[in-house]
This record gives C-alpha cells, structure tokens and sequence, in this order.
C-alpha cells in the first residue's frame, strides 16, 4: 500500500473515531417561577424540583444564579434525576446552605460514584469562611449514569442548582475506530521507505 495512502487513511479513521462533544446544559430559563420540573427537558425526568427566579422566589443575595434569573431548587426532599438514555458526566453549579451529597446510579440501581460538596454551606453572604456560591460538583462514570441523587436537607430548600451540564457515553464503534486506525498507521510505520 502507498505509504502516503496508508498515513492518510489512518490518520482520516483516527479523526473520526475522536468522539465529537454531546454536552447538553440546562439552564432553567425556559420555565415559570414556582414551575415545578418533572419531565419538561427531553431525555431528563426530575422529581423534588422546583424552578424559582431572581426578585421573585429566590432570594439571590444568598443563592445568586450562575446564568440568568432561574435556577432549579430542591422541594420535599432531595432532587432526582432520571436520563432517558445513559450518561458517561453530569455536573452544575451548587449554592447551599448544607453539604451536598450527589450519587450516580447505573441502570441496574448500583450505585456508581458519589461527590460531595467542598464546604458545609457557600451561600453568598453568609456561607463558610472560604467558599463561594455556585460551587461546580460533577460526577463521570463511563458506563453510564442513569440516574443521579442531589441530597441537602431531607425536607428540601436547602440549594440551588444552575446550568445542570450532562454528557452523552460514545458509541461503542469508536473504540473500533480508533483501534482501526492505530493499526494501520503502525503498519505503515513498520514498512520500508524508500
């Protein structure tokens, strides 16, 4: 095989094995104040969610949102978060008032990471000496999370939660690809040059 032929079609197989970003944001700013989230977001189920808005329902002096007026906040109990189809990250940006605890649950129910907040409260005026609102906390699993658990207070109200940012798991045939291509680029690195 042409040398030049062999380094181009492995270098066009490497690229196209490179998984191209899936990253999805919700930011919360699509939906009422007091709106309360179940299955509003394609591909996302929440239960214990609840929107509020900066100057109306949130008090953002202490909870001030990352991004826009809206940020989603935790009502009754912790917030869960059911993804239709698996995901290899999920992370968003937390202000609260008590440790956070988030837990990722594969498809089988298994737990399969947990992440904590850094502080015991980072609210913005009178949060733990050292902290900041809107702490990012996220949570990877390559096998894919399909569903994760916020935890603050038992009763709820105790954070809020902006630009919730999750990432799809590749597709099984990358790997394929980029092996593909690895050989043949080895091959024609192994052949004589003239």
């Amino acid at each position: 095989m042409n040398h030049r032929l062999a380094l181009c079609l492995g270098l066009m197989l490497l690229l196209g094995a490179v998984p191209r970003s899936s990253a999805t944001t919700v930011d919360f700013e699509g939906f009422s104040d007091g709106a309360v989230l179940s299955a509003q977001v394609s591909g996302l189920t929440f239960s214990n969610a609840i929107v509020l808005t900066a100057g109306t329902s949130l008090n953002e002096f202490e909870f001030p949102p990352r991004s826009g007026a809206n940020v989603a906040s935790d009502s009754g109990g912790p917030i869960s978060i059911a993804f239709a189809v698996p995901v290899a990250s999920v992370g968003a940006w937390f202000t609260y008032a008590e440790s956070l605890t988030l837990t990722a649950f594969d498809g089988s129910d298994q737990q399969v990471g947990q992440a904590n907040s850094l502080f015991s409260s980072n609210i913005a005026l009178s949060g733990e000496a050292g902290s900041s609102p809107n702490e990012l906390i996220q949570i990877a699993f390559a096998g894919g999370i399909s569903r994760l658990v916020i935890a603050g207070d038992v009763a709820g109200g105790s954070f809020t939660i902006d630009d919730l940012t999750f990432a799809s798991v590749p597709e099984p045939g990358t790997l394929g690809l980029v092996l593909t291509g690895l050989a043949v680029l080895g091959r024609w690195r192994a052949q004589p040059r003239s």
